[in-house]
């Protein structure tokens, strides 16, 4: 049987056990990241030797919570994270991401002069930049993004930066660097506030008990390998909550909104 790219089965590389050979160090980043191939298959390799301690995720590792957000990605069916794996490789054992490139003659997430809002875009808020001019934040009002909203709700991100959102040329978006997410307290900090207060979508209310679901089934299973039973237990309740609420919730607490840098 063939597969994709006129592959067989045979021939399809081993991602989870091929040789990981390492091709640089992605800078600048906060935790150890490098460029791999492995069997001619770019990659994001994250050893967990790499990661610096954090005093408020002291549970797991920031390469367990990439993982479970992979996990979750693939329960809403919106294929919001890359294939998303745990391995060992040259530094230890770590996080592996398959590598997506981005289209670079777009932009989700970007800094226009203060109101200059165009046509199809979300604002966010105003400030004042580098040269102190003010400027506003804004991204894109498009259905991959805004699910992208949705899942950073439930996997409770504390650091969606506009960097971390892969433009690819299909119109798709990738979100990347989920390391702090699943806290069992809210922590949700994300420069895609543009649509707080709108209601959810039936599509998105559908991918919401998808993960619901799944948490008190397949996905909890596997969650348990990288998360503890008190922050399983919160992504049900957040599950719940936003489905029953059906809206796009506005920032609360003590807690930052927007991460620090945005970018």
């Amino acid at each position: 049987m063939t597969r994709e790219g006129g592959l067989t089965a045979e021939s399809l590389p081993d991602l989870e056990t091929g040789e990981l050979e390492l091709r640089g160090r992605i800078m600048p980043a906060s935790n150890a990241t490098f460029l791999g191939d492995i069997e001619g298959v770019q990659v994001v390799y994250k050893p967990v030797s790499g990661e610096r301690p954090l005093w408020d995720f002291p549970d797991g590792t920031l390469a367990d919570r990439e993982r479970a957000a992979y996990l979750l990605s693939e329960a809403t069916g919106w294929n919001v994270v890359p294939e998303t794996w745990l391995r060992d490789g040259p530094h230890g054992p770590g996080m592996v991401q398959r590598w997506q490139e981005p289209d670079p003659d777009q932009v989700a997430v970007t800094l226009v002069r203060e109101g200059d809002v165009p046509a199809g875009w979300r604002h966010v808020f105003d400030g004042i930049d580098g040269q102190d001019q003010p400027v506003s934040l804004i991204h894109e009002d498009t259905e991959p993004l805004r699910r992208m909203a949705v899942f950073d709700i439930l996997v409770n991100n504390a650091d969606r930066k506009g960097g971390h959102v892969l433009e690819m040329t299909d119109g798709h978006r990738y979100g990347v660097d989920h390391g702090v997410t699943f806290h069992a307290e809210h922590k949700l900090r994300t420069v895609l506030w543009g649509w707080l207060g709108e209601a959810l979508t039936a599509e998105e209310l559908a991918g919401v008990e998808r993960v619901r679901t799944a948490v008190c089934g397949h996905l909890g299973d596997a969650l348990a390998d990288h998360l503890t039973d008190f922050e399983i237990d919160a992504l049900h309740r957040r599950c719940v909550r936003l489905g029953e609420r059906a809206v796009l919730p506005a920032p609360r607490g003590e807690w930052p909104a927007i991460p620090w840098p945005p970018f």
